[in-house]
Formats: structure tokens, C-alpha cells, sequence
């Protein structure tokens, strides 16, 4: 059964009616009680729950009602179902649990796409040989992302991996290719954000000989290369709105031409992508093209920053200390409980990426075999990056840029594009630096 919980009966009789039409068994309640009640009397098998009742538009009783039923029932999946402009909001749902949202007017043919996804999804059940070697911690928050992709790895469904830089991304990536049916197939990596748009087609789609100036051979593009297995989109949120639109009809059409050449070419791909970028404002600031944004985002997996799983550091010091010692030749290299406790204590905003740079370094110029607070903070106090401080979440050149991003916020009313314009950065970096810092407008 899935639960339709809106206050608008038009909804709930507009969603009953295509739902029931495709053969599935619902019930509408029009409250927050009533809500309660049906999820306490039996688990739905789906639930799309509207994110603003009783004329509210806060979105908060929405948030409270999704936090309920997990609480009732943690494997239902929730769909959210929410205004454009609370878009923002609509994300914070699925970080706290929710399966995904749609906007009013939703497209009928995607939303039960939607639907039959979740579904699927929670039919499933991760496999007994779900391999996760290469992923080290046991932290709750890593946890709820390795049983996200547990049950993802064997579809083919597209995913979005969202993330702080050095949180990583790829290895999540790399982790869903090795347990899906495609794992015997290739593993495509693609840095968009590393191609120029003068280049987007040559690359991605391939070229004949002769098709433009300097193209002196044939050449395959990286969507050939990935055929049969998964190609990974990293840093989708620096591609240009031009090359958005021809990556958008590869997704969608699954076919391309190679410069130079007329005849279209047919691709079985699976895609997974990434970003540190917020793409939802980016949607809203019309940078990243709504279209694509939900042909990528069909399944949204969000990394937790290093800060939200301290627990973690122990093991990762261990691993990455190991790792290092084998690859160098080096004698056993421990790590006391003092400098394990010191650094869980450091902000490590690069995250996982600064501590195993942190590690490595300490490991380079310290002549101990243990391994003790003092010998990191000597390390540290080496690195580019600032110094950690437990007292202080940013080194003084990140008190600076903050108060730069927030005093051109401040002068340009809350618009990005002139904020951006003001601090002399593209409007993706600011993004970038709101994420960074937390910033919510």
C-alpha cells in the first residue's frame, strides 16, 4: 500500500488516480495525525508526503512528520513532495532520510518511475557479497551511505554522489561499479571540471580523423570506452550550460555521433555522478539545467563530512599508516592514543584527503616508531592547508574569505550572480564557498 499524505484534496485525488491506474493499492490522508495513525497501524510500502500542511510553507512540519515515520518504520522510503521554491529544504529531507522529493507540477511518467525505483530499491536486499574492502569505518553516518549503496549497486540506476571535497566520492563510485552486475565491464572516470568546452565533444563523444584542426587520427570518447560498464561524471557542477544539453540527450536517448562522423552509435552505460556543488540552487540560479539535474539525481547518496564521523579517524590513521609503510618499505610505523585523540579533535575541512596527507607527512619527518600527538601537530604545522585548532573551525586566511563571502551577500541583498560578480569568482566557486561554510543564503 502507499500512503498519500497532502492536505489538498486535489493532490491526493490527482495522485490516487495515477497511482491506482498503475495497478498499485493506496490510501490518502489529509493531516499530520492522521498520518501518525496509518504509519503506527501498519508499515506502507511507500509513502509521498507533502512537506506543507494547514497553508504552512516553512516545510518544517513536513521534516517532522518524515523524522516520525522513520522512526516508526527506518526502511519505508518517503517521497517528498514540495514547492519549487523549497527546493532546499526538499534536499535537507533526503540527508534526514527521505528516499527523494518532486516539485509541484510534477511529471506524471517520472514521478511513478519514482515510485517503482523506490520500490524495487526496498525489495531488494543488499547482497550477502557486498564487497565494501576498501571503505574503512564503522561510524552510524557511513553505515546509512554503505547500506544506501548496497541496495543501489545492483540496478541501474543513475546516482548522485554528493560531498564535501576529500570526502570520497570516487571510492564510492568505484564501490558501486565492483558490486554491480557491470563489474566485469569498464570503470570510465571523467573530470569535468579538468575539460575545456571547446574540447566536451572530442572528448566525451569521440572524433573521426580530420573533423577539426589537429585531429590527426581517430579517436574514441570516453562514453564508447565506458560502454558495457559505468562511466563516472566527477565535478558535473563546473560543466558549462552548452555542454549540459549534449550530455543530457546521451543520458537520455543513450546514443551520440563522433565529431566528424554522421552515423549515431548506441551506448549501454550506467552513469554515477558527483559534485561538492549545491546543483538545487544552482537549478534555481539557472547554471545547471533542471532536465538534467533529475535525469542524474534518480538516486542521491550524501557523504558525511570526516567532522560527522570522528569515530572513523582511529581506523583511517591505522589503515592509511599501514598502507604507507608497505608501499615505502618502511619499518611498522603505531600510532598512540594521544595523537588519536588529538586528532580527533582537528576540523580537517579537506577531510578524509587531509588526514591521509596529514599521516603520510607526520610519518615522512618524525624518527619515532610510536607515533604521538606532538609528532602530527609538528606535521601539521608543515602543511599549506591552516593549522588545526580545536578551538577554531577555520585558520585565519578562512576567517577572511567568510567574512569576504558574507559581506558581498550582504551588499549584493542575497543575489549570487552579483555577489560572485563582486568577489570576482564564477558563481560555481561561490557555491562552492557557501558549502564550504556553511552558508545558507
Amino acid at each position: 500500500m502507499i500512503l498519500i499524505a497532502d492536505d489538498d484534496n486535489a493532490i491526493r485525488l490527482s495522485l490516487s488516480m495515477l497511482l491506482c491506474k498503475a495497478g498499485y493499492e493506496v490510501k490518502a490522508v489529509a493531516t499530520p495525525s492522521d498520518i501518525v495513525a496509518a504509519v503506527r497501524a501498519a508499515a506502507p510500502q511507500l509513502v509521498l508526503l507533502d512537506m506543507n500542511f494547514s497553508h504552512a510553507t516553512s516545510g518544517d512540519e513536513g521534516l517532522t512528520l518524515l523524522r516520525q515515520i522513520k522512526v516508526f518504520h527506518p526502511s519505508v522510503p518517503v517521497i517528498l513532495i514540495t514547492a519549487w521554491g523549497s527546493i532546499p529544504l526538499a534536499v535537507e529531507g533526503v540527508q534526514a532520510g527521505a528516499f527523494d522529493f518532486i516539485t509541484k507540477p510534477w511529471d506524471n511518467r517520472m514521478l511513478l518511475n519514482r515510485v517503482a525505483t523506490a520500490l524495487e530499491l526496498t525489495r531488494s536486499t543488499a547482497p550477502g557479497d557486498f564487497d565494501r574492502s576498501r571503505i574503512i569505518g564503522e561510524s552510524p553516518a557511513l553505515m546509512r551511505v554503505l547500506d544506501n549503496i548496497s541496495r543501489v549497486a545492483a540496478t541501474d540506476a543513475p546516482v548522485l554522489i554528493m560531498g564535501e571535497n576529500g570526502t570520497g566520492k570516487e571510492l564510492i563510485a568505484e564501490t558501486l561499479h565492483a558490486n554491480s552486475r557491470r563489474r566485469a565491464a569498464p570503470f570510465v572516470k571523467v573530470n569535468l571540471g579538468g575539460i575545456s568546452r571547446s574540447l566536451f565533444e572530442s572528448e566525451m563523444f569521440g572524433h573521426r580523423k580530420g573533423a577539426f584542426t589537429g585531429a590527426t587520427a581517430d579517436r574514441e570518447g570516453r562514453f564508447s570506452l565506458a560502454d558495457k560498464g559505468t562511466i563516472f561524471l566527477d565535478e558535473i557542477g563546473e560543466l558549462d550550460v552548452n555542454s549540459q544539453v549534449k550530455l543530457l540527450r546521451v543520458l537520455q536517448e543513450h546514443s551520440f555521433e563522433m565529431l566528424g562522423d554522421s552515423r549515431t552509435r548506441n551506448v549501454d552505460i550506467r552513469v554515477v555522478c558527483a559534485t561538492n556543488a549545491n546543483l538545487a540552487a544552482m537549478v534555481a540560479e539557472r547554471t545547471f539545467r533542471e532536465d538534467l539535474f533529475y535525469r542524474i539525481n534518480l538516486i542521491t547518496v550524501t557523504l558525511p563530512p570526516l567532522r560527522e564521523r570522528r569515530e572513523d579517524i582511529a581506523p583511517l590513521v591505522e589503515h592509511f599508516t599501514k598502507q604507507w609503510c608497505a608501499a615505502n618499505h618502511a619499518s611498522r610505523r603505531t600510532v598512540a592514543r594521544d595523537a588519536i585523540a588529538a586528532l580527533k579533535r582537528m576540523p580537517f575541512p579537506g577531510n578524509i584527503r587531509e588526514l591521509k596527507n596529514l599521516v603520510e607527512r607526520t610519518i615522512l619527518i618524525s624518527q619515532n616508531d610510536v607515533l604521538h600527538a606532538e609528532d602530527f601537530e609538528n606535521a601539521a604545522a608543515l602543511s599549506p592547508a591552516p593549522a588545526p585548532v580545536a578551538a577554531m573551525p577555520y585558520g585565519n586566511l578562512e576567517d577572511i574569505e567568510l567574512a569576504a563571502v558574507k559581506d558581498a551577500l550582504k551588499r549584493s541583498g542575497g543575489n549570487l550572480s552579483q555577489a560572485a560578480a563582486i568577489l570576482g569568482i564564477t558563481r560555481q566557486s561561490l557555491y562552492r564557498r557557501m558549502e564550504k561554510y556553511h552558508i545558507t543564503s
